[in-house]
C-alpha cells in the first residue's frame, strides 16, 4: 500500500499519520537548514542572518517541491542556505566550510537521538508498552492515547532525521557530503569535480532507485537506530 493510500484510505488514522509526517518534515528540514546558517554565522559569515535564514520558522526554509518529495518518496530538500566562504577566516576557510556543511546532517543525527530518547522514555514510563526483538510494542487498548501519539511522533521524527542525515552525507552535488569533499580536495581536483556538478541530481535519482543502495542505507539506519535505542534504554533504565 502506498503512502497516499494509507493516508486517505484509512480514515482518521491515515489523516493523523499524514499530519505527523508533515510536522516531522517541517521540523527536520528547518533544523537542518538553520544549523547550516548558524554554523556559518559562528565562523564569521553572516549571509544567513542578512537573508533571514537564522530562523526556526519553517516558511523561511521550506522548498515546496523538495518537501513534497520528502513526504511522498522519503527524500527531499529545503531551500539551501547561502554561504559566502570569503567571509570565513582565511586561515581556516576549508575547515569552516567543512563545519558549516556538516552542521546540517549532524543536527539531524542529534535530533534523531533526542527523539529516540523521548520515544523510549514514553515507553518506559507509560503503561501498556513492552519491548520485543529490540522494538517497542504496545498492548491494544491499554495505552493512553496521548502516550501513543507521542511515540508515533518521536519514532517518525527519529527515522526521518536519521534518513535525512545519512542521505545528505552522500558526496554527490548538491548534497552536503559533496561540499565536505570539495573542501578537503586539492584545488585541481575540486575544479574537476565541479565540471560534473550539473549531473549531480541525475546521479542521485539513479542512486536512490538502486536496490543495493536502499538496502545499504536501511542497514546503516537500522544500525544507528539500534545503537540509539540501546543507549537511551541503558540511561533510562537507571530511573525506571
Amino acid at each position: 500500500m502506498s503512502r497516499i493510500q494509507r493516508w486517505f484510505g484509512n480514515g482518521m488514522e491515515g489523516i493523523l499519520e499524514l499530519l505527523i509526517t508533515l510536522l516531522c518534515v517541517f521540523l527536520s528540514l528547518t533544523v537542518h537548514e538553520f544549523s547550516h546558517g548558524y554554523m556559518a554565522y559562528l565562523r564569521g559569515d553572516k549571509t544567513a542572518y542578512y537573508t533571514g535564514r537564522l530562523s526556526l520558522n519553517p516558511l523561511r526554509h521550506i522548498d515546496p517541491i523538495g518537501t513534497l518529495c520528502l513526504i511522498l518518496f522519503g527524500f527531499g530538500w529545503a531551500k539551501p542556505v547561502m554561504v559566502n566562504p570569503t567571509r570565513f577566516n582565511g586561515k581556516t576557510m576549508k575547515l569552516d566550510m567543512v563545519l558549516t556543511s556538516l552542521a546540517g546532517p549532524l543536527s539531524n543525527f542529534l535530533l534523531a537521538f533526542l527523539s529516540v530518547f523521548a520515544y523510549v522514555a514514553v515507553a518506559v514510563f507509560a503503561k501498556g508498552f513492552f519491548v520485543e526483538g529490540g522494538q517497542i510494542m504496545y498492548y491494544e487498548g491499554m495505552v493512553n492515547k496521548y502516550a501513543y501519539l507521542a511515540v508515533e511522533i518521536f519514532s517518525t521524527l527519529a527515522i526521518m532525521n536519521l534518513g535525512l542525515g545519512l542521505f545528505n552525507l552522500i558526496p554527490i552535488p548538491p548534497l552536503d557530503g559533496s561540499k565536505v569533499l570539495s573542501a578537503v580536495l586539492p584545488t585541481k581536483y575540486y575544479f574537476k569535480l565541479m565540471e560534473y556538478e550539473r549531473f549531480g541530481f541525475i546521479a542521485l535519482i539513479i542512486l536512490i532507485n538502486l536496490p543495493v543502495f536502499n538496502r545499504f542505507l536501511s542497514f546503516l539506519l537500522s544500525g544507528i537506530m539500534n545503537g540509539y535505542m540501546y543507549a537511551a534504554s541503558a540511561v533510562l533504565g537507571l530511573f525506571a
